[in-house]
């Protein structure tokens, strides 16, 4: 079961347990308190009734006393009364009085007159001196039928002469107790649907977030496998941010320790191959041997210990454009200056290159004036521009031209080095800029470190632009773009 399934599945037992006895319990209540209620307000009601027909108690004249008749006409008169919604048009009190003994002498509804209730409970406690009440259903097993009765005492002086009770049915409140228990169940019905909602949002967030992370997860052991950009540290919130924290801190660990397992590997391999060459070069030196081949010999320690140096001052310049990249590009001093200007100290650098190879340097489309001003750190990018016109040279064949051009595309500068060798293999051009990747020179050697378009890319990062490779139908073409 996934863990959204589960954190619902929780979250809705929980939520339905405590529904149930939330409403069970405010259900419950409702008709107890209603009845509350309205018991106290007929005690009051007993009471003051039992002043007004204190008199004629006294004389034995209930019947056809002032009370009966005032009582008589309270139940003949008419009612409309709206009451927070219902209709009230008639008037629910029955009134009876007994004596002492508990013989009525007096019922406005003229149903028990001359009857003996002694033994009824509100008429038994009052005469004892206690409070007496009670509720009667007139359908046994029938709630809804029950008449409340609440007694007071008739008193002359401290003497007890007989019993007023006041009754009114249940039935007459009922509506009242249904609505707030459809109330009740209405709107605790909608605090569970909300409640659900909010869980089903609150779930589906956090799993949400979850899922975020596992991907994250996923996909930090891709990059250093496949080559790919590092995935962006998902946002997340509270304890699940600091998970991600955690999860960035040792990510960058790993990568660090399989940058460092990367290089140290490829490094090794690149420094076997020279190291090999010298230290056999070395061995045959020792002997004896004809001036031709020591010097053969002699000139093949000088060229691999060149390619050493070669290496290693790469590598260093690498290392420091990455701590550049590392720190934001914060150690680099941009300044404005014309691209012209370092596109022909670089021609200029190649010189000796080009003289040997018999090349051409052809400088097209290269004004001098502001057009092509740049923000840019001229050394990082004299080594870029230098390290492609080297490429070019090293893939050219004798005789050809190299084409440099600057131009404009869209938002960037362009600076292009085009040269009319034989280009690329398709397979090679993804991995073109990887570190110790290099492919076979016209003539079948692989003299190039692999590092010389790792170094290009890393200034261009640098400097917010791009090298993008290609082979073209008169050779290849390499091409700088740095934002205008």
């Amino acid at each position: 079961m996934k863990l959204g399934i589960r954190l619902l599945f929780v979250f809705f037992v929980l939520n339905g347990i405590l529904a149930f006895f939330v409403l069970r319990v405010f259900s419950a209540e409702i008709k107890p308190s209603v009845r509350e209620v309205m018991e106290d307000m007929m005690v009051d009601t007993a009471n003051i009734l039992a002043e007004l027909a204190t008199e004629d108690v006294r004389s034995g004249q209930v019947k056809e006393g002032a009370f009966a008749k005032q009582v008589m006409q309270y139940a003949g008169r008419p009612i409309d009364a709206k009451i927070w919604g219902f209709s009230k048009q008639s008037l629910d009190f029955r009134i009876y009085v007994t004596d002492v003994k508990g013989i009525v002498l007096f019922d406005s509804e003229n149903v028990a007159q001359g009857q003996d209730y002694s033994k009824w409970r509100d008429v038994a406690r009052t005469l004892r001196g206690e409070y007496g009440a009670r509720a009667t259903r007139e359908v046994q097993g029938d709630d809804k039928t029950a008449v409340m009765y609440v007694a007071a005492p008739v008193l002359d002086g401290e003497k007890i002469i007989g019993v007023l009770t006041v009754a009114k049915p249940i039935s007459a409140v009922q509506d009242f107790i249904d609505r707030a228990e459809r109330k009740v169940l209405v709107n605790g019905l909608l605090l569970i649907a909300l409640s659900a909602l909010v869980g089903v949002i609150v779930t589906l967030y956090t799993v949400w977030n979850i899922r975020k992370l596992r991907r994250y997860a996923q996909q930090v052991g891709q990059p250093v496998a496949n080559g790919l950009a590092m995935p962006q540290m998902p946002n997340a919130p509270g304890e699940l941010g600091d998970l991600a924290r955690a999860m960035q801190a040792m990510r960058e660990r790993l990568e660090g320790r399989d940058y460092i397992e990367n290089h140290v590997r490829a490094l090794t391999h690149e420094l076997k191959s020279p190291v090999a060459a010298i230290r056999a070069s070395g061995e045959l030196l020792e002997g004896d041997l004809l001036p031709a081949d020591r010097q053969r010999f002699a000139a093949q320690v000088v060229a691999q210990s060149q390619r050493l140096e070669r290496i290693v001052a790469q590598m260093l310049h690498l290392s420091r454009l990455e701590q550049q990249a590392a720190s934001g590009g914060r150690l680099l001093q941009l300044t404005q200056q014309p691209l012209y200007d370092v596109v022909v100290r670089a021609i200029a650098q190649s010189q000796s290159s080009i003289a040997i190879k018999r090349i051409a340097v052809c400088a097209d489309s290269m004004p001098a004036n502001g057009q092509f001003d740049s923000k840019i750190e001229a050394d990082l990018l004299l080594l870029a521009i230098s390290n492609l016109l080297d490429n070019a040279i090293d893939f050219s064949p004798a005789g050809s031209t190299i084409h440099v051009q600057l131009s404009r595309e869209e938002n960037w500068h362009v600076i292009q080095v085009q040269d009319t060798g034989c280009g690329v293999p398709d397979y090679a051009l993804p991995r073109l800029g990887e570190r110790f990747f290099s492919t076979p020179r016209p003539n079948g050697e692989r003299s190039g470190s692999g590092l010389g378009l790792a170094i290009v890319r890393e200034i261009m990062r640098l400097h917010g632009g791009q090298l993008r490779l290609a082979n073209t139908s008169a050779g290849f073409r390499a091409e700088l773009l740095l934002p205008i």
